[in-house]
C-alpha cells in the first residue's frame, strides 16, 4: 500500500460501538477518555487479541480535527502489521496538524505536522499510510523492532520498497532510523521471530537466505527452510509453539529425515534461545561454517536486544523515550 492522497481513502467497516463526546452513566457506557464514552460491548475472543480495541479508537478520534489520523505503532496495528510485545503504558499515536489543540488526556501521544499527514481509512478509523506510520514509529523503538516490522509489512505486501525508500530519505523524525533499518530488512521472513533469527546471524556477520528451497538429486522439493547457512549443508529455522502440538510434531519429524537423507542438518529455535541462549545459536553456525567459534560475536546482538521491545529493558526505554504527559495504564 502506497503513500495515497486522503481523498481516495475506502472504508471497510465500522466499529462496533458508536462513540460520542460527553459523559454517559450507567452499565450500558464504558468510558475511553475523558469527556468520550462509547456503548458496552462483548469483547469477541481472539487467539491474539489487538492490543488496542478498535472501538476505543473510534473515541479517541472524535478528539482529532479532520486532517488528524492515527499514526505509528497504533496505525500500524490496525492496518495489519504484526507488533513486538507492548508495555501496558504504551500510548495512542495520533498526528495533528500544527495549529489542531492538543488532547491533553492520559494515554495519548500527539505530534505535530506543518503538512497534514497522508492517511487512509480502515475500518472507520483514520490511519497514516504505511510508510509514514513506519517513520513515525521508528522515532521510538529499537533497531530490532523496526526491521521485524518493516519485514512483517513487505511480506504481506502492505507497503513497497519504494515508499519506504521516499520515506527514508525525508527529514522527518524517524527517517533516519528507518534508512538504518532498510539497510537489514529481508521481506522472506514470515514472523517477527523469524525476522529476529535472521538478524540475529546477520549483526554476527552469518551470511543466509530467506524461504530457501531444498530440492534433491530429482529437482524434487524436500523442504523450504527459513534461513539457509550460505555455503553450507544446515538449516536454520525458528519453531513457535505450534510446533509442540502433536499433530505437528508428526509432520516435522518426517520432514527433518527427508532433510536429513540427503546430507542437510535441520536445526530448530526457540524463542528463548533467540532472546536468552543467541550464543549456542552462533556456535551451531560457526561450527557449520568450519570457523572458530568467537562467542564475543553475539555482543552487538547484546546490545540490539536492550534497546528492543522484545526484552523488559527495552520496553521500560521505549516509555521513557515518548514525551506522554501520563501514559495509559491498561488494566490486566
Amino acid at each position: 500500500m502506497g503513500q495515497g492522497a486522503t481523498e481516495s481513502a475506502t472504508v471497510v467497516f465500522m466499529a462496533d460501538s458508536t462513540p460520542i463526546r460527553g459523559h454517559r452513566r450507567g452499565v450500558a457506557w464504558t468510558p475511553v477518555t475523558y469527556g468520550v464514552h462509547r456503548e458496552q460491548t462483548v469483547p469477541a475472543e481472539a487467539e491474539h487479541p489487538p492490543f488496542w480495541d478498535e472501538d476505543d479508537l473510534a473515541g479517541w478520534q472524535l478528539l482529532m480535527t479532520d486532517v488528524g489520523c492515527f499514526t505509528g505503532l497504533t496505525a500500524l496495528e490496525v492496518h495489519g502489521v504484526p507488533l513486538p510485545p507492548l508495555p501496558r503504558e504504551c500510548p495512542v499515536f495520533m498526528a495533528l496538524a500544527k495549529d489542531d489543540p492538543r488532547p491533553m488526556r492520559d494515554g495519548v501521544h500527539a505530534s505535530r505536522h506543518i503538512r497534514p499527514v497522508s492517511y487512509v481509512v480502515v475500518r472507520g478509523l483514520r490511519v497514516a499510510v504505511l510508510a509514514e506510520a513506519l517513520t513515525a514509529a521508528a522515532r521510538w523503538v529499537g533497531l530490532v523492532d523496526l526491521v521485524a516490522m518493516v519485514d512483517a509489512a513487505l511480506h504481506l505486501e502492505l507497503v513497497s520498497p519504494e515508499d519506504l525508500e521516499a520515506a527514508s530519505a525525508s527529514r522527518r523524525p524517524g527517517s533516519r532510523r528507518l534508512r538504518a533499518a532498510l539497510a537489514l530488512v529481508d521481506a522472506g521472513a514470515e514472523s517477527l521471530w523469524e525476522s529476529l533469527l535472521r538478524l540475529l546471524h546477520v549483526v554476527c556477520e552469518i551470511e543466509v537466505e530467506t524461504q530457501w528451497t531444498l530440492t534433491d538429486a530429482d529437482g524434487v522439493v524436500v523442504a523450504t527452510a527459513d534461513l539457509w547457512l550460505v555455503g553450507t549443508t544446515a538449516l536454520h529455522e525458528y519453531d513457535g509453539d505450534e510446533h509442540e502440538k502433536a499433530p505437528r510434531r508428526v509432520v516435522d519429524r518426517r520432514r527433518d529425515r527427508r532433510v536429513d537423507r540427503i546430507g542437510y542438518v535441520r536445526r530448530g529455535f526457540t524463542s528463548g534461545d533467540v532472546l536468552y541462549r543467541p550464543v549456542t545459536i552462533l556456535e551451531d553456525a560457526d561450527r557449520s561454517l568450519g570457523r572458530p567459534h568467537d562467542p564475543t560475536r553475539i555482543r552487538k546482538w547484546h546490545r540490539l536486544l536492550k534497546d528492543s521491545l522484545f526484552t523488559p529493558a527495552g520496553r521500560t526505554a521505549f516509555l521513557r523515550r515518548i514525551p506522554a504527559p501520563s501514559p495509559r495504564r491498561r488494566t490486566a
